[in-house]
Order: C-alpha cells, then sequence, then structure tokens
C-alpha cells in the first residue's frame, strides 16, 4: 500500500515512517520542516534501506496537495501535519485554529478529488472532557478542552465524523497519550526547535547542558507526589499502532476510535528519576508555577486498541529513557 505521512519528517511521524517500510508499504512524506528537517529523511532511509518520495510544501496550500496526490496516487493517508504544543496554542490560539484546521479541510477535499477514502488522523488525548477522571475510554466525553490545541483536534475529530457519514470516508482515529523515547538506532528522535514545551526534551537539554535546570510545572497537584501524572508511551510502540490502525481501515468502513497508550502513569519526579537513573545523568530541576492548560493526571484505558487491533505497548519507561538519551547525544555536534 502506498500511503502519505503528512508531517512525517516531524518526531511521531519519522518513527511512523520506519515502522511502516519495514512492513512492507510505500512511503511518502509531504512536510515543510517547520519543526523537523530534510536530513531526517535520509536517515529514515538509512535505518530501513528503502527510498521515500518527500515533497517539501504545506498541506494547507491546495495548489500543493493537487499536485502531490497526482503525482503520487496514495492508497491512504496518515495525517499528523499541524501545530502541536499545548502551551503555545494558549498563548496563540489564532495560529492554532488557522494551521490545524486548514491542513485537514485542504487534505480532506483533496482526497476526495481524488478518491482516496482511508486516513488515520493524529489525535490526542487532549480532546477528553476535563469534567472526566482516567483512565479514559475511547466511549467518555469529549470537547470542554483545556487548551486550543485539544480544541482543535476535537473539531477534527467531528470534522472526520461527518465526513464519513456523508458515505465515502473511512477513519481511525488515534488519540495519543505522551510519547517519548526515540528509535532503538539512535538516528531519529524528538529534537524541537527552541526551548522545549514537553518533559523529555527538555530533560535531554538539561542532561547536556543547554538548559540549566528543569522547570517541574506544579507540585500541589492531587497526584502521589504533587507533580502531574501523565501515560507516557515510547514512540516505536505509538507508531506500530499506525500500522495496525492502517491494516483496520483496509478491512473495514465508517470510523473507529482508540487510545494508544501504555494504561499506566508516571509523575514527573518519577520520569526524571528514571532519566538520572537509567543514564547516570543528574538532572538539576525547581518548582514553577503551573501552566493553563496541564491537567492533574491523564491516563489511557487500552483494552479497545488490544482486543480489536491486537496492539499493545510492550516498551517500558526505562526504554523511553535510554532510547531518548542516545538518540539525543547522536544528534549533538562533535
Amino acid at each position: 500500500m502506498k500511503t502519505l505521512l503528512t508531517g512525517g519528517a516531524g518526531y511521531i511521524g519519522s518513527h511512523i515512517a520506519v515502522e511502516l517500510l519495514e512492513s512492507g508499504h510505500d512511503v511518502i512524506i509531504a512536510d515543510n520542516y517547520s519543526n523537523s528537517t530534510p536530513e531526517v529523511i535520509k536517515k529514515i532511509e538509512g535505518i530501513t534501506g528503502k527510498p521515500i518520495a518527500a515533497h517539501d510544501l504545506d498541506v494547507s496550500d491546495k495548489n500543493s496537495m493537487e499536485n502531490l496526490f497526482r503525482e503520487n496516487t496514495p492508497d491512504a493517508v496518515i495525517h499528523l501535519a499541524g501545530h502541536k504544543a499545548v502551551g503555545e496554542s494558549v498563548n496563540e490560539p489564532l495560529k492554532y485554529y488557522r494551521n490545524n484546521l486548514d491542513c485537514t479541510l485542504t487534505l480532506l477535499e483533496t482526497m476526495k478529488r481524488h478518491n482516496v477514502s482511508k486516513i488515520i488522523f493524529s489525535s490526542s488525548a487532549t480532546v477528553y472532557s476535563a469534567q472526566g477522571h482516567p483512565p479514559y475510554t475511547e466511549d467518555m466525553k469529549t470537547g470542554e478542552c483545556t487548551n486550543p490545541y485539544g480544541s482543535t483536534k476535537h473539531m477534527i475529530e467531528q470534522i472526520i465524523a461527518d465526513t464519513a457519514a456523508s458515505g465515502w470516508l473511512t477513519s481511525v482515529i488515534l488519540r495519543y497519550f505522551n510519547p517519548v523515547g526515540a528509535h532503538s538506532s539512535g538516528l531519529i528522535g524528538e529534537s524541537p526547535r527552541g526551548i522545549p514545551n514537553n518533559l523529555m526534551p527538555y530533560i535531554l537539554q538539561v542532561a547536556s547542558g543547554k538548559l540549566p535546570e528543569l522547570n517541574v510545572f506544579g507540585n500541589d497537584y492531587p497526584t502521589r507526589d504533587g507533580t502531574g501524572v501523565r501515560d507516557y508511551i515510547h514512540v516505536v510502540d505509538l507508531a506500530k499502532g499506525h500500522v495496525d490502525a492502517l491494516k483496520h481501515c483496509e478491512n473495514n468502513t465508517g470510523v473507529e476510535i482508540f487510545n494508544l497508550g501504555t494504561g499506566t502513569g508516571y509523575s514527573v519526579l518519577e520520569m526524571l528519576g528514571t532519566f538520572e537513573r537509567i543514564n547516570g545523568v543528574p538532572i538539576p530541576h525547581k518548582i514553577a508555577p503551573r501552566r493553563a492548560g496541564d491537567l492533574p493526571e491523564t491516563l489511557a484505558d487500552v483494552n479497545k486498541a488490544e482486543k480489536i487491533l491486537g496492539w499493545k505497548a510492550k516498551l517500558s519507561i526505562e526504554d523511553m529513557c535510554r532510547d531518548a538519551w542516545r538518540s539525543h547525544r547522536n544528534a549533538a555536534p562533535s
């Protein structure tokens, strides 16, 4: 199957590309490299020994997408293109609504014109209502999101559901929890530009001396040590979930939603302590005020994905910390 990955040069997309190629799929990547670099394409090809058709374009641009589909005729799409930082979305909501919705609408319109009817959408646990209590199941209430990033994901889920109800689209929506880690080769990993918004890349910058200390945002949450608890999942496990979702999409119609997590939560301090223990690197930290939009705890119920997709996360928090540090050191200039 020829699969188009929008945002495929990014952190999660690059790992999905590896798993798709190693599962026998042909991969087309569309990315404007706003949070990645073209060098990632060569690294994916180096890991897999297989070629990728990569296109430097903005997914929201209609002419670019029209040309891409006309030249490549994909069989299915995995849609990841979009802005993704929760904190930034609170400060710049218009940027998030404009980009994330435009990318999706342009993509779906182009898919319809070219009779491409299968899409895997990269959604998020942030769609769950702040009034809900973890672990989250796929049938729990969504909306009432605590940040604009989550609201865009919720809106796109609704756009996809309404489009599928019109009769031509089949979709699997995957709600990610907290991806961390990197490919075991160390060749690809998470390398955000500027000061990181997510915990692991922040830890990595402190570990390598680029930042003096880690800000722990809040220690007064109603959790076991007062810091936020998240369901961290190794990015390779997450990527494998997309291969299984694509199989499901091939053999079914309509829309199906799955959580991708481990079902186990770790606090910020627990993740920090594990990183120090596994890698032998101290991580200085200080307590900072809570961030707008953050919840005390997020945790996935993953029974549905295991039952229907046959997918289950296999890698541990130790694997996440070890692989993330290996990748970061490999990427550092010598």
